[in-house]
């Protein structure tokens, strides 16, 4: 009888164990998206920030919100399935604006680089979501640095039908400077 006991306790707790595991989100089945910062000038991978989001969707549209720099301007993008702000920052006329979400980028060398020499691209290419000019841009000099990155990777292989969203950050305009102008690289997992 004892024996009974310990095994029906034992098969309840295994099955409520069970059920919690399936209604709780693992870290690899939620809503991932990965930023990245590449120097405009020089193409060095500076650093970068993974936002996750609770709901969960397939896609992601990034819609901009673009107040032209008068004096004073801004660039906000949005995750628009979710209304979730994806990156924003100010842009000054003969000044320079600054990123104001993400913050706490993690710097490059915090992001782990995969061990063989192989160059992979996206399949399904690269999106700019934000260009005022139409600008006809190589986009590769500013995906290579990044494309060895372990994070990358792992996003690429989770999400291989996905474009690879990204758009020129000039926080100075007008006689603005390239200095200080990054890239921003935008994945969904």
């Amino acid at each position: 009888m004892k024996r009974n006991l310990i095994i029906l306790s034992l098969v309840i707790t295994l099955f409520s164990c069970s059920n919690s595991d399936e209604n709780s989100p693992t870290p690899d089945n939620t809503n991932k998206v990965l930023l990245l910062k590449v120097d405009y000038l020089t193409n060095e991978f500076e650093g970068g920030k993974e936002l996750s989001f609770d709901t969960e969707v397939s896609s992601m549209t990034v819609s901009n919100q673009y107040v032209q720099p008068s004096d004073f301007g801004s660039i906000t993008l949005t995750y628009a399935e979710l209304g979730e702000t994806l990156f924003d920052g100010t842009i000054f006329w003969n000044g320079t604006g600054q990123m104001n979400f993400p913050q706490n980028l993690l710097q490059a060398n915090q992001f782990e680089r995969v061990l063989t020499a192989d160059y992979i691209v996206p399949a399904s290419g690269f999106e700019n979501v934000f260009n005022p000019d139409t600008t006809n841009y190589d986009y590769d000099p500013v995906w290579l640095p990044v494309q060895g990155l372990v994070k990358v990777r792992e996003y690429l292989q989770s999400n291989p039908l996905a474009t690879v969203k990204l758009f020129l950050y000039t926080p100075s305009v007008g006689i603005g400077n390239p200095e200080e102008w990054d890239w921003i690289i935008i994945m969904k997992n």
